[in-house]
């Protein structure tokens, strides 16, 4: 007998929804991470917190552009079809 439910939920969706989960979280890890140097009392010189500040900076530029490239893509592709038979 099988249920009117499918078991698992449609992949395209579920990616299409953790995409958007991580560029709703990227914020709060962006701004932890660039806090984190205010921690590093006496270690090292000022010079690599400029550099761990720049290439976080960096990095979430990077990840935000690669998010809104799969997002954008994701969002203009309507779900596929759902086949019937498959289970």
């Amino acid at each position: 007998m099988r249920s009117p439910h499918p078991l698992f939920v449609a992949r395209h969706g579920y990616r299409r929804r953790r995409i958007i989960d991580a560029a709703r979280v990227l914020p709060l890890l962006g701004a932890f991470l660039l806090f984190l140097p205010l921690l590093w009392v006496g270690e090292g010189g000022t010079h690599i917190g400029v550099v761990y500040l720049f290439a976080i900076w960096a990095g979430l530029i990077v990840a935000a552009f690669f998010l809104s490239l799969y997002l954008r893509h994701e969002l203009a592709n309507p779900d596929p079809p759902q086949d019937e038979e498959a289970g």
